[in-house]
């Protein structure tokens, strides 16, 4: 049997254990049993061990349990009312008013963890119930969280940019420069969906709020002021290299806890609930990681993924028929694999293509992060996905119906950077100068 072909097999056995109602992780983990156990010689027990060990001992997701406890303090102490208070007179002429704070909450907030799990279950903490207590349609919601939440991967920091950076011998700063505008585009993209989208069913938006002057708007915002400074704070101890991602989100839990208890919202019975909330999220994600980890050796074991790229590789392709050829590779990929090992399976095949196809290795890794991103709201395992289905219990399946038109806008994102480059390569160009 060719490796292809045993990579359908297993796709088709996720397939059916997921359609089966069988836990996320438990399927991760059993598909890449079967696959080492019987097209492998590993042993597959070892591996096992050694995947979950990995991902609960990994420095880099430290920060996710902290980021999703604060998001817990926000809405449990009832600040994340406050700050739609706050938001609600200023958005209230913009057709679709609030829902345009999940997009920025997960700009933002992405900009700070570097994690799209993190950043998805955060805003979707804080959001969804405010939404939809507004009257807000909750599908919608659920969309724009969904694939906004990878913007955390695309707006720097990222830890998925430092990996692709090591692999292709680029600069890491210039790809972390070149990832704003590419991140403002699609933040641009997602509301602009959202204010159509608005204007085309009036009936399921929540009726504006009366007119107010000016400083009766600034008095009704007075209550953003602590929230917003203690966001600005932990994005300046970041981007001044004062915090690391870790200790940011350590800072992000301290402020909200010292705001909720100004405010006299915080007892100990919310803080006992947000705690418990956040190691009940916590704890999901890292289960489904360990068990996409386990998956991820298989696929390195096997071989499919390179098998794939160099099925790419013997085409002989035009660059742009590279480019759409790679955009179909790295969607299919994304089905079973997470970002981190897509770049890491396939980068030593697919970079001297691409490279001798006459493309800046700059621009390609901003191209990988966007399919990335898809490949986050993709069935069968698409990882936000996951985590808003845990946490909502609405069914995957049904959140990637609602994500469609915000997976078209991230592939209009990917045409738009393939046609004009300069909105990737402009900023590291302006700031570093022209790379050589």
């Amino acid at each position: 049997m060719g490796l292809l072909e045993i990579g359908g097999l297993l796709l088709l056995l996720m397939l059916l254990m997921l359609s089966g109602g069988v836990w996320i992780a438990m399927t991760l983990a059993i598909v890449g049993w079967v696959g080492q156990a019987f097209f492998t010689t590993t042993l597959p027990g070892k591996n096992l061990f050694s995947s979950f060990w990995e991902t609960a001992a990994s420095w880099e997701l430290a920060a996710l349990p902290l980021f999703i406890w604060m998001g817990e303090i926000l809405y449990r102490t009832r600040l994340s009312e406050q700050m739609f208070d706050g938001l609600s007179p200023w958005l209230s002429r913009v057709p679709g008013r609030l829902m345009h704070t999940t997009i920025l909450g997960c700009g933002i907030f992405g900009s700070v963890s570097g994690s799209s799990a993190a950043t998805c279950a955060t805003i979707a903490k804080v959001a969804l119930p405010e939404l939809e207590r507004r009257g807000y349609n909750r599908d919608i919601a659920l969309g724009s969280l969904a694939a906004a939440g990878g913007l955390g991967i695309l707006i720097p920091p990222s830890i998925t940019m430092v990996v692709y950076a090591i692999a292709a011998d680029a600069s890491v700063i210039r790809l972390f420069l070149a990832g704003f505008l590419p991140g403002f585009l699609l933040m641009g993209l997602f509301s602009a969906y959202i204010a159509w989208w608005s204007l085309r069913h009036p009936d399921q938006v929540p009726p504006p709020e009366p007119p107010m002057g000016f400083w009766e708007k600034m008095r009704r915002s007075g209550s953003l002021i602590p929230c917003s400074l203690l966001i600005v704070f932990i994005v300046w101890v970041l981007v001044a290299g004062i915090a690391t991602a870790t200790e940011c989100a350590a800072f992000g839990v301290l402020g909200s806890l010292a705001i909720a208890a100004a405010g006299r919202s915080l007892t100990w019975a919310n803080f006992w609930q947000g705690l418990m909330g956040a190691t009940r999220i916590s704890c999901m994600i890292m289960f489904i990681l360990a068990g996409a980890a386990f998956l991820t050796k298989t696929m390195a074991f096997t071989g499919i993924p390179r098998a794939l790229a160099e099925a790419v590789a013997a085409m002989g392709l035009s660059p742009y028929s590279l480019i759409a050829v790679l955009v179909v590779v790295y969607l299919v990929l994304g089905t079973a694999l997470d970002g981190i090992s897509m770049i890491v399976l396939t980068s030593a095949v697919v970079l001297p293509m691409v490279q001798k196809a006459g493309f800046d290795l700059v621009w390609f890794g901003i191209f990988i992060i966007l399919l990335i991103e898809i490949a986050e709201v993709t069935p069968p395992v698409g990882f936000n996905l996951f985590v808003l289905q845990n946490m909502t219990g609405i069914d995957s399946n049904r959140i990637a119906r609602v994500t469609l038109p915000f997976f078209g806008c991230m592939l209009l994102a990917i045409v738009l950077i393939t046609l004009f480059p300069s909105i990737v390569t402009s900023v590291p160009d302006a700031l570093m100068g022209a790379s050589r």
